[in-house]
């Protein structure tokens, strides 16, 4: 076991807190140790990044459908809040789909 001097030292050199080494040195680690955890799982993607098509699936729908609603909903009669978002949900689900099989179709092809 290394002594407190030999750790403190460690502290100050790598930048860690009091706190992450006194809990550090309660679990017996040596000075040096290093106090992140090893990764558990790592990946490697074949294919297409599914995580960034949904991100910008989202980002992108919002961004040109919110104003297509809108401008489609000035010509259209809409009395009530139900008739406002059955609009809107339906304008909506067709701008989504058009965004989303154009956003895999780009990443499908800049994977090649």
């Amino acid at each position: 076991m290394a002594s407190r001097r030999d750790l403190s030292s460690a502290r100050v050199a790598t930048g860690h807190s009091r706190f992450e080494w006194r809990v550090a040195t309660l679990k017996g680690a040596e000075a040096g140790d290093s106090l992140v955890p090893d990764p558990v799982e790592t990946t490697t993607p074949d294919g297409v990044d599914y995580g960034w098509v949904m991100q910008m699936t989202f980002v992108l729908t919002i961004l040109i459908g919110a104003p297509i609603v809108a401008l489609l909903s000035t010509s259209a009669e809409l009395p009530t809040w139900g008739s406002r978002a059955e609009f809107a949900i339906r304008v909506g689900a067709v701008i989504w789909l058009l965004v989303s099989v154009s956003v895999f179709l780009y990443a499908k092809r800049a994977q090649r």
